[in-house]
């Protein structure tokens, strides 16, 4: 926790007059940052709430710092972002506005039907359309970090050997053979090789049901953007559709596609071909749900922290279902489901 005397220097920086009267640690996501709720009392006697994010001091990169660089480059795109109130680079402390508690997935856990699920998936969706289009390096010109970064066959390919030393081979202690090894190399080499190929846009690159924020009325807010980068335009529209955490069936997956798909090529101009969009989504997604049960594996294997075990089951089932369209990838998900289940 801050000392109090840092919690008063960052709050004085804001501009905001006010005195603290206690504070609350937030539960922390995957990262090593750390969040607190930090109540204040302003000078007419109100009770406000703000959000002090906890990181390593960033005094080296200053507001430079991939989370600030990229909440300014978005924000002045129309995205709707936490509001950066004040920031702290020696003390590595950022402080935000209070989005509450309401994630998209807390949402969804609530809902008794499936139209406010379309609802918010609907507009999580006009979001990601509009990020894409408004926010991607051929809209918005700059010296943006994440504009130099991109998933390349080296980057992708490096997420899937990352996931099977975490997770086959050190959680699940399985030894592989060769054979199977070089399954796994060639299956996820073609994939990763297509995805690479695909046009660009900026990817927030963890976008999914616990990093969107639902505030009344209507605002939807993304959090958790500091890793972005270059990727296809698929892939953030599969880490929100093919969710590690929510599970939406495929019919609603299908009219979800359709929908980003209208929205899409309203906002360009261009066609989109169906088919060939859906064949990358799935491969993207094969890709990207690998990569997170190499995370949730890492957490457990470099942080004892188990927390996110409970995951792994729906993200392989997307993996597999997802891999029993394509007869070409056939011996790929045979090679996945011995290891997993056997």
């Amino acid at each position: 926790m801050p000392t109090p005397a840092a919690l008063e220097a960052i709050i004085k920086k804001s501009g905001i007059s006010a005195s603290i009267e206690t504070s609350l640690q937030l539960p922390g996501d995957a990262s090593t940052r750390k969040y607190y709720r930090i109540f204040v009392k302003t000078g007419g006697g109100a009770l406000n709430t703000l959000v002090l994010m906890s990181m390593e001091p960033f005094e080296d990169r200053g507001m430079d710092v991939p989370f600030l660089a990229v909440q300014r480059h978005l924000a002045a795109a129309g995205v709707d972002v936490p509001s950066v109130l004040a920031a702290d680079p020696a003390g590595g402390l950022i402080l935000l506005e209070d989005l509450g508690d309401a994630t998209m997935l807390k949402k969804l856990q609530e809902s008794s039907g499936p139209d406010l699920e379309k609802h918010l998936y609907e507009k999580a969706i006009d979001a990601l359309v509009q990020l894409q289009l408004n926010a991607s390096p051929q809209k918005k010109s700059g010296t943006l970090e994440a504009f130099t970064l991109s998933f390349d066959v080296e980057k992708l390919l490096w997420e899937i050997r990352f996931t099977i030393e975490h997770f086959l081979e050190k959680y699940l202690k399985r030894t592989i053979t060769a054979d199977d090894r070089q399954t796994l190399e060639t299956g996820f080499g073609d994939i990763c090789s297509v995805l690479a190929t695909q046009p660009t846009v900026l990817a927030h690159r963890d976008y999914h049901s616990r990093n969107i924020m639902i505030l009344p009325p209507a605002r939807l807010v993304m959090i958790d953007f500091q890793d972005a980068r270059l990727g296809p335009a698929q892939y953030d529209l599969a880490s929100l559709l093919r969710d590690s955490y929510y599970q939406l069936d495929e019919d609603r997956i299908d009219r979800l596609i359709d929908y980003y798909i209208t929205k899409r090529e309203a906002g360009t101009g261009s066609r989109i071909d169906g088919a060939d969009f859906r064949r990358i989504f799935d491969l993207m997604s094969v890709q990207r749900n690998f990569k997170a049960i190499g995370s949730f594996a890492s957490f457990v294997n470099l942080r004892n922290n188990h927390s996110y075990l409970k995951f792994v089951g729906n993200t392989f089932e997307n993996i597999r279902r997802t891999l029993q369209k394509y007869p070409e990838y056939a011996r790929l998900r045979e090679v996945l489901s011995h290891y997993y289940y056997f």
